[in-house]
């Protein structure tokens, strides 16, 4: 008998982790001890907290990926169901959750440390996304298996897809020329080509819509020839952490809500801006309140 699929605005595709966050009053030196001003623990990850913020702003998703059979993944699994995110494409296994130890310094920069141990990412056949229709897709680019042949399904069916590209590595270097929507960070930019119009001009040629953010400094976009620039919003700096995860799970909701450009980029901006006021990615994700009054602020 033929079930029907789970409909959701988002799918978010991708790593999830378990973050251990200390607020230190410097990078610790050679040999150096110290003691943490303060210390938060939550789930991780960019396409797991795309998910977590994509429903945070009132949209279904759903996030498809792997979470171990550990304290630290049954944590996670029950953050993401409390954050009414579908887990029905969520992998199991004996294989660690990634940990990452995040170190938030006075200014708000941070430092941070991945174990991912023997976890390798999943196999093509590993989920089964007939199960579930989604009108938006988002790659983070940590499962290549899994997204390379979902984004190409998602082109023939006219599924818009999008890719948070936050470093260059093998799935958002393979990724990156077959989504619609190519949001990635500066550092992706600078590791690809040296500076972000460069960057921006080559990205122009493999993606139709490119995006480039690059932080308190807002964000660069081209669309075919047409280029522009979009300032940040000015916030009290505590933790970046997560900022982009923010940005592009907002970016993501924002495409499903069929906004104009111009919203879509303000849209996506406001939720990193808050991210970044609050210690922690998933602890930081704003709420749909605080995000719509400061999306709403000078239209």
């Amino acid at each position: 008998m033929a079930v029907n699929p789970i409909a959701v605005d988002v799918l978010c595709v991708g790593h999830a982790s378990y973050d251990l966050v200390y607020s230190v009053p410097h990078h610790p030196g050679p040999d150096e001890k110290m003691l943490a001003d303060s210390f938060v623990s939550c789930g991780g990850g960019p396409a797991a907290n795309a998910a977590v913020m994509t429903s945070k702003l009132g949209l279904k998703s759903a996030f498809v990926g792997y979470l171990g059979r550990d304290l630290y993944g049954e944590m996670h699994r029950q953050e993401l169901i409390d954050n009414a995110v579908v887990v029905a494409g969520l992998v199991r296994g004996i294989s660690p959750t990634p940990l990452s130890m995040v170190l938030v310094k006075p200014d708000g920069k941070r430092a941070l440390i991945n174990y991912k141990g023997e976890t390798k990412p999943l196999p093509e056949n590993a989920v089964d996304f007939s199960t579930i229709k989604a009108k938006v897709i988002l790659f983070d680019g940590h499962e290549p298996q899994l997204s390379i042949p979902l984004a190409k399904v998602a082109k023939t069916q006219g599924i818009p897809t999008v890719l948070d590209a936050g470093s260059v590595h093998e799935g958002t270097l393979a990724l990156m020329d077959k989504v619609a929507y190519l949001a990635c960070s500066e550092k992706f930019a600078v590791q690809l080509l040296g500076n972000e119009e460069a960057a921006l001009s080559h990205l122009a040629k493999v993606s139709p819509n490119v995006v480039i953010t690059l932080g308190e400094r807002g964000l660069i976009w081209q669309q075919g020839k047409t280029r522009g620039a979009f300032p940040a919003f000015s916030v009290n700096v505590v933790d970046t952490t997560g900022a982009g995860d923010a940005f592009h799970g907002a970016f993501a909701a924002a495409i499903a809500l069929e906004m104009e450009w111009d919203e879509v980029l303000r849209y996506a901006s406001a939720a990193g801006a808050l991210c970044c006021t609050k210690a922690g990615a998933r602890l930081g994700l704003p709420s749909y309140q605080a995000h719509w009054d400061l999306f709403k602020q000078g239209l």
